[in-house]
């Protein structure tokens, strides 16, 4: 936590921000959500808080900002739109979008840009002095919205630790204050790694590690959608087959990606090793090179220590729920091995979302954190990328 860290001005503005939406004569909103599991358990947050104050909720899971799908969602006026889990590192752009339109509360954890529009409330905590890193999650970020919302909602504040799994040191900081609640409220049991929701009966790591997958996995048949209802009813008979189905097809593309990279070994220059495994994940979301990419920086026969990881894979135009985007992409996912992660915490070297957004000025699409962030370019810009960010970090 960092020693500006201000809880009381993230609640001045989060109540602001209520307020706004209880003036408001509508009572429907469309919820956009990141499709990982701290995605999810996000969108089932802020879903089941509306939801249970009248509001009709209609989801839309996105993996990226694309400008287009972004314009498009805000070109009418008097919507009420929440971004849960995604949106802070492009609330400049959503806010140019926006033009004060609609009222648009985005709940947070990826390093954020300025909010520009004043009916734009970007409540990520990063902007009052916490860090996404290992502070709080996406999920926390809207546990605290849903229970400024209604003090009733503390029921569901597993799903601010199950999303939360994703942050590698553990429960601190905001984190551990949830998990304190929900141990005290008897909505968790156990300790550690062992951490038990009490309602469901499993544990938080394997309810995390189940969402991974119905998101990432089955982001083009469905997974969000059941995904979230999982978050909320817990893991049933239908859930169970359908997560054993598609981790198998990702377990195969794993392989075969991993045998493909012994083979031929990644690709390098001076400060990073790259691959490109084009539409080896094809029917995936594109978020699955990302989670082979943190499987990659520990295996040491593969990888250089010292040098970023950079994973490429074709990215499919067609959008769940939207339609089909006008250019063609390729996603590049960025991650930090351990021993970088120091010098990056002493400022000796440049995080994973400043190196992309340096790197892909003028034409990608980056965000995330800084050990590990993501941008989507288009596809003859694959080469240009590694090669800028080659340039930035020789300088």
């Amino acid at each position: 936590m960092r020693e500006t860290a201000n809880l009381s001005s993230f609640y001045q503005a989060m109540h602001k921000a209520i307020n706004e939406l209880r003036k408001l004569p509508t009572k429907t909103v469309t919820l956009i959500h990141h499709d990982d599991c701290d995605g999810l358990c996000s969108a089932a947050v802020v879903k089941a808080a509306l939801e249970r104050e009248g509001y009709e909720v209609k989801t839309f899971c996105l993996e990226k900002i694309y400008p287009e799908v972004i314009e498009s969602l805000h070109k009418n006026v008097g919507k009420t739109i929440f971004y849960a889990d995604i949106g802070s590192s492009h609330a400049s752009f959503i806010s140019k979008c926006n033009a004060g339109r609609n009222l648009t509360i985005i709940l947070d954890h990826h390093d954020p840009t300025p909010a520009t529009d004043p009916k734009v409330y970007d409540l990520n905590l990063e902007n009052y002095g916490f860090r996404g890193e290992s502070d709080f999650s996406g999920a926390t970020c809207c546990y605290f919205f849903a229970k400024a919302l209604n003090e009733r909602n503390t029921d569901l504040s597993y799903l601010a630790l199950v999303g939360s799994c994703e942050i590698p040191n553990g429960f601190v900081s905001l984190n551990k204050a949830v998990l304190d609640e929900a141990i005290e409220n008897g909505d968790i049991q156990g300790e550690g790694k062992k951490i038990k929701i009490v309602k469901f009966g499993t544990s938080v790591g394997s309810f995390f590690s189940k969402l991974q997958i119905l998101g990432p996995v089955g982001y083009y048949e469905g997974g969000p959608e059941l995904g979230i209802k999982v978050c909320l009813e817990g893991v049933n008979d239908e859930a169970e087959r359908k997560i054993a189905e598609l981790e198998e097809r990702r377990k195969k593309a794993n392989k075969n990606l991993i045998a493909r990279l012994y083979r031929e070994r990644l690709k390098e220059t001076d400060h990073i090793q790259w691959f490109d495994a084009g539409d080896m994940y094809k029917g995936m979301g594109t978020k699955v090179i990302g989670q082979f990419c943190s499987f990659l920086s520990y295996q040491r026969r593969l990888i250089k220590p010292n040098k970023y990881i950079f994973g490429i894979v074709n990215v499919p135009p067609d959008i769940p729920g939207w339609g089909r985007l006008e250019k063609t992409f390729a996603k590049a996912s960025v991650r930090v091995p351990k021993n970088m992660q120091t010098l990056i915490d002493q400022g000796k070297m440049l995080g994973a979302v400043d190196l992309l957004i340096k790197s892909s000025e003028g034409f990608g699409i980056a965000d995330g954190h800084q050990y590990a962030a993501n941008v989507v370019v288009p596809t003859d810009k694959k080469v240009v990328l590694i090669k800028n960010a080659e340039k930035i970090l020789s300088a």
